[in-house]
């Protein structure tokens, strides 16, 4: 059985960390139990069936439904609604104001959190086992959080931020094929279409108040065996390749880059993702990409803003920003010394 947490006032502060499992938290209806209840249902007439139906269901507390959950402070400047089952939970956290706003979680879960909405002026965004990132533009964007790990997240935010967390118990997560469930990696602000089309679907249903079980359980299955096949391999230990890095390695690192395209990236933060040493890893990097870290990512930015130029919706200024750049003049200097031409030529030329 579904159980939700639909609320149109700010609830007070959800407890946190009482180790107190989701499906004890949840009342939850076996399988058999609800084919019962739907077949009994389909041979009522209408005036029974009437007085059959379950009464609407109350309002909960976050922790009537989640626990624990996401911290969120303070506590009324979003609105919440839930929806769980066994061995998985979901909340969409929209923001009913422009204030600061905190997020703090450590638990016995995995944590799944989807960034809808939302641009920043301000912020950081910490996972631990990752180096932090104060991205603006976060919207359309993913982090998970391993069960274990510390994740914080603070906003100044320029727009209203809609967050949507998912809850997985690991112990009943897929497992893929010569993959252990300890192999799930921590991720920052990366992009998965896959994981965010089924995510979305989900956040819908809270907001329609679906009754569907089946389906939204359906779709929870599909999002966790996805989630697990996109980790798989981020903790992998095959050694470099000679004379530069390995395959997987290539793939995590250039995947890293791409995710962080905006950011400063530290050395040290791309060689702790591949268990390489800065020295050495600069040396293996420059081997299989031919160029520096640092050049390799300004290369990136400077594609990325050539796709941008190509769409007039948005300012010389605004894609700067967007890739990375503080200055507008540090922007032109840098596009023009990779292409031969200013953003705003090369906007007229594409014309």
């Amino acid at each position: 059985m579904l159980s939700y947490s639909l609320r149109t006032n700010p609830a007070p502060r959800p407890r946190l960390n009482n180790g107190v499992p989701l499906d004890r938290r949840v009342s939850v209806v076996p399988r058999t139990t609800t084919s019962r209840f739907i077949d009994q249902y389909s041979q009522l007439g209408e005036e029974q069936a009437r007085h059959f139906r379950p009464s609407p269901l109350p309002d909960f507390l976050a922790r009537d439904v989640i626990d624990p959950a996401v911290d969120i402070l303070p506590s009324n400047a979003v609105k919440r609604r839930a929806l769980a089952w066994d061995g998985m939970a979901i909340e969409v956290a929209q923001a009913l104001t422009h204030e600061t706003v905190e997020f703090r979680f450590r638990a016995s879960r995995h944590l799944l959190v989807v960034y809808e909405e939302g641009v920043r002026n301000n912020g950081e965004t910490l996972i631990e086992g990752l180096s932090g990132s104060t991205l603006r533009d976060v919207k359309r964007k993913l982090a998970f959080v391993p069960a274990g790990h510390e994740y914080r997240d603070w906003h100044e935010p320029r727009t209203r931020s809609r967050i949507v967390f998912f809850y997985f118990d690991p112990a009943k997560m897929p497992v893929a094929a010569g993959a252990p469930q300890a192999a799930l990696a921590p991720r920052l602000f990366f992009e998965d279409a896959v994981l965010w089309e089924t995510a979305v679907k989900l956040a819908k249903l809270i907001e329609s108040g679906s009754e569907d079980q089946h389906y939204c359980e359906a779709l929870g299955v599909v999002l966790a065996h996805d989630l697990v096949h996109r980790n798989i391999g981020a903790r992998r230990t095959e050694p470099p390749a000679r004379g530069g890095l390995a395959a997987w390695q290539e793939r995590t690192v250039s995947a890293y880059i791409e995710e962080h395209i905006a950011e400063q990236i530290p050395l040290s933060a791309l060689a702790r993702l591949v268990r390489l040493s800065p020295y050495h890893f600069c040396r293996a990097f420059k081997q299989s990409f031919g160029m520096p870290p640092h050049r390799y990512h300004n290369a990136r930015r400077i594609k990325y803003a050539r796709t941008l130029l190509a769409q007039p919706s948005s300012s010389v200024t605004e894609i700067a920003l967007k890739v990375g750049f503080s200055e507008t003049s540090s922007f032109t200097a840098s596009f023009r010394k990779a292409t031969g031409s200013t953003p705003t030529a090369y906007r007229r030329a594409l014309g």
